[in-house]
């Protein structure tokens, strides 16, 4: 009986379903899929789903590497059709733009949406732009709204600063730029 009474004590509590083992990595900062620091083929998925487009992508002259690259995405989730803007380096998404014109609700949405997942912050305005910024372990996700002839448009940048770093560093010295960036996997 003690025995049995003794492996009880020391078993891990059973979860319940609204518990996880472990708290969510929010460090890899994300808004409906779209992550810093994803890679152009992850991003080009995403923009299958149903109401998607292709991504568009024009290469620099003076850096091959370095990409601008567009595309639409029709997402009931998103409040309809937003625009993506993504500069891209070695097909690692250096900063990441989701931008739309919004109803005041699909804004507050949005905020709620990021605020559950990363935590409240103050809103700061600068003018007629106001914004909110999360930032975690050299990532960075903003989200900007401003009201212009009565419509308002919101927006949700996600910038991975170490993607953006690394190339800094590359062009400070030329000799060094024949080295790729890695895939996120192997930049944890």
């Amino acid at each position: 009986m003690l025995i049995l009474f003794v492996g009880l004590v020391a078993a891990p509590p059973a979860l319940s379903a609204t518990q996880s083992a472990a708290p969510a990595d929010t460090s890899a900062l994300q808004f409906h899929g779209f992550r810093a620091g994803a890679r152009l083929d992850e991003i080009q998925a995403l923009l299958r789903r149903p109401g998607g487009g292709r991504l568009r992508c024009d290469h620099a002259k003076a850096d091959r590497r370095v990409a601008e690259c567009r595309g639409t995405l029709q997402d009931a989730e998103l409040g309809g059709r937003v625009s993506l803007w993504i500069s891209a380096i070695d097909s690692v998404a250096g900063v990441t733009t989701i931008s739309s014109v919004v109803a005041p609700r699909q804004l507050d949405q949005w905020r709620r949406e990021i605020e559950a997942r990363y935590g409240r912050v103050k809103p700061r305005v600068q003018g007629a732009q106001s914004m909110m910024q999360w930032v975690r372990r050299g990532r960075m996700l903003r989200l900007t709204w401003r009201t212009e002839r009565g419509a308002r448009t919101a927006s949700v940048s996600l910038v991975d600063g170490r993607v953006l770093d690394q190339w800094g560093r590359a062009r400070a010295h030329p000799l060094r730029r024949t080295r790729k960036l890695p895939s996120d996997s192997s930049r944890k």
